[in-house]
């Protein structure tokens, strides 16, 4: 308390809760401090201040661990709320995408290696850059649900706090994190206003960016780059870009860029990463290191569970695994689907039903649906037009989700709906993918310099495909458009 007495900001406090217990020990109460900086974050009812160096990335397994980390914190948090010291209870807070994504959450091993390998990264490539014309490249690969978001989140907090330390390399570096992602990006600002490292300026899209620091003519320190498979890889004048690859600029814009990929999670045509182009760009970088994270943490399936959606992205339908915890369940009709997950929804929160891009949407004020069942249930279809994140908002439990509303966030269930571009060839036994029947206009522009644009259309539709299906960390839920598809998939 000393220590927060002398400080000029904390000094005005004028409140102090103690907090105690019989069988608290040090590797008990450190555990504990991290844990609360956590929650305190996902509340949002607090700025926090700083965080201590004792709250540390990964907490090693003490003894009892189990029981402070759920029956003490627990009873805890409870006595909090209770007395409207914060404003949330657990279940509430642990649905929210800020308490998620949050910089203090407690990493794996795997996690923290990476964290500290592209810390060392940043600060000798930062202290060694010269006039180089691009900068050294930091490349993180992982499919979805491996906890990408969760590191760069650790990594920047970490670098923003170093960039005020005289004894860093990284003092009074210039960084930022940008993300190609509306939802995304939401999320990270407000992590930003919660946090004083952190400041929401800190956080920007790639296309605005790049056109402040080339009219401004500077280079930065660091930019991290969440979602990095949704960067442009062509011209998008609408969107203000004229040039041809964000992650070129960038490049050639800051003396280390960190950027998250998986080439399966490409959605657009002008979003579209050949292998080749990636190469081009890792040899036109200064310096070069990749890392790769595999362990699955979305999702709490079995391996054949997993193995049945990877196959179902190569169009292939397997029988349906049996004997696991995790719901992977098939249905008859939209409307059983839609009252399935509201139940869900109602006992776990944050189960929200998701679609292919399969039916109209403009974004001209009105309200578009999904309509099946013989054209007798529809449902509210993409309605984005809201300041938070979409699944957190608790009346679109009544509506259906597109692949923008989620990537890159987790859902307790997810409901998906195969729309009429999704078919099923009973000869062949697999997947026809109808390209023509695709509703986002925006996922086909772009196709200067493709090949082969059917094969390309293919490509990012069932990556959506195999996004949405891998939202759910206790369920997924599927509705299938086409009679065929749906008639396999409940004889699965």
């Amino acid at each position: 308390m000393r220590a927060h007495i002398k400080d000029n900001v904390r000094k005005k406090l004028d409140k102090m809760h103690l907090i105690k217990h019989e069988k608290f020990n040090q590797s008990a109460t450190f555990h504990l401090e991290t844990k609360l900086i956590n929650y305190f974050l996902g509340d949002e009812k607090y700025t926090l201040q700083n965080k201590s160096k004792t709250a540390s990335d990964l907490t090693h397994n003490y003894y009892d661990k189990p029981f402070y980390d759920k029956l003490v914190f627990n009873e805890l948090w409870e006595k909090l709320y209770k007395n409207g010291i914060v404003n949330n209870s657990q279940h509430v807070i642990e649905n929210k995408d800020i308490f998620k994504i949050s910089p203090f959450k407690e990493l794996s091993l795997e996690q923290l290696d990476l964290k500290e390998k592209v810390i060392q990264f940043c600060e000798q490539r930062v202290q060694s850059a010269s006039n180089v014309e691009y900068g050294s490249l930091f490349l993180i690969e992982g499919e979805a649900g491996v906890g990408k978001s969760v590191v760069l989140s650790s990594i920047f907090n970490t670098i923003q706090e170093y960039k005020t330390e005289a004894s860093s390399p990284l003092y009074k570096t210039e960084n930022y994190l940008v993300v190609n992602h509306e939802e995304m990006y939401k999320t990270y600002k407000g992590i930003a206003a919660q946090l004083k490292h952190l400041r929401i300026k800190d956080f920007d899209k790639p296309t605005p960016l790049i056109n402040r620091l080339q009219k401004q003519g500077k280079k930065v320190d660091i930019i991290l780059v969440d979602e990095a498979h949704l960067l442009l890889t062509r011209q998008d004048k609408y969107n203000n870009f004229y040039l041809d690859n964000h992650l070129e600029e960038l490049l050639k814009l800051a003396k280390v860029v960190v950027i998250v990929y998986d080439r399966d999670q490409v959605l657009k045509l002008k979003s579209l990463w050949e292998e080749k182009t990636l190469e081009n760009l890792i040899g036109k970088s200064s310096y070069y290191e990749r890392y790769e994270l595999t362990n699955q943490f979305r999702m709490h399936a079995n391996d054949e569970i997993l193995e049945w959606i990877n196959s179902f992205k190569q169009k292939r339908v397997l029988p349906i695994p049996q004997g696991s915890t995790y719901e992977l369940k098939v249905f008859e009709s939209l409307k059983d689907m839609h009252e399935a997950i509201i139940r869900k929804d109602t006992r776990y929160g944050l189960s929200r039903v998701v679609s292919t891009f399969d039916y109209v949407h403009k974004k001209d004020g009105e309200v578009y649906y999904v309509t099946e069942d013989q054209g007798e249930y529809q449902i509210p279809w993409n309605i984005t037009d809201r300041n938070s994140t979409w699944a957190e908002k608790e009346t679109t439990v009544s509506e259906a989700g597109s692949i923008y509303t989620v990537q890159g966030f987790d859902l307790n269930y997810v409901g998906v709906i195969l729309g009429p571009s999704v078919t099923y060839d009973r000869k062949k036994e697999q997947l026809v993918i109808k390209t023509e029947l695709y509703k986002d206009i925006g996922a086909y522009t772009g196709t200067d310099g493709i090949g082969d644009v059917e094969r390309a259309k293919e490509r990012i539709i069932l990556n959506s495909i195999n996004i949405l299906m891998k939202r759910g960390i206790k369920g997924l839920f599927i509705y299938a458009s086409d009679n065929s598809l749906r008639k396999k998939l409940l004889q699965s």
